[in-house]
């Protein structure tokens, strides 16, 4: 299991045109997540799908702050996976979003489109230090920073099955 320091920062944005921008990958994701782990780290698996393959983690994230996490995550199984579904929390739903990472001035971008909004999505940037500049495409229109709102994560966003009522 990789043991890091996640440091992200998350934004809402306007759907950008998808033509615009240096794709590297582009899947579908299948997030549930477990019952809390250890130190009530956050638990979850995730089933990734790009074209035809399939491929399964499982993460532990110990929240630090907004932006800064200790993550372990690990390449699992079909069968791991099915497993560690049977610990699958009751009050969170099931977060199903298409991802799209792409560079943009030697940065990697994650952005991840979920089902219930055809005209927002969420971008996501893992940064070295808090204090890095970040340069966003001019392709991109941000709404506003949302790494410090814990209603735009994926577990608040696939419960409630919207984007905040008070977004814009």
């Amino acid at each position: 299991m990789s043991k890091q320091i996640e440091i992200e920062r998350k934004f809402l944005i306007e759907m950008p045109v998808l033509i615009n921008l240096d794709i590297k990958k582009d899947m579908d994701i299948i997030q549930i997540y477990l019952t809390n782990g250890k130190q009530n780290s956050q638990r979850r698996v995730r089933k990734i799908t790009e074209g035809n393959n399939n491929k399964y983690f499982y993460t532990e994230k110990i929240f630090v702050s907004p932006t800064h996490r200790i993550e372990n995550e690990s390449v699992i199984s079909a069968q791991e996976y099915d497993e560690a579904l049977k610990e699958a929390r009751n009050d969170c739903a099931l977060v199903a979003k298409r991802r799209i990472c792409f560079n943009y001035s030697e940065q990697i971008f994650e952005m991840d489109i979920y089902p219930f909004s055809s005209d927002l999505a969420i971008l996501e940037i893992e940064l070295d230090n808090i204090s890095q500049e970040i340069t966003i495409p001019d392709c991109i229109k941000v709404i506003k920073e949302v790494s410090d709102d814990k209603r735009y994560s994926n577990a608040e966003l696939a419960t409630a099955g919207a984007f905040p009522s008070d977004t814009i």
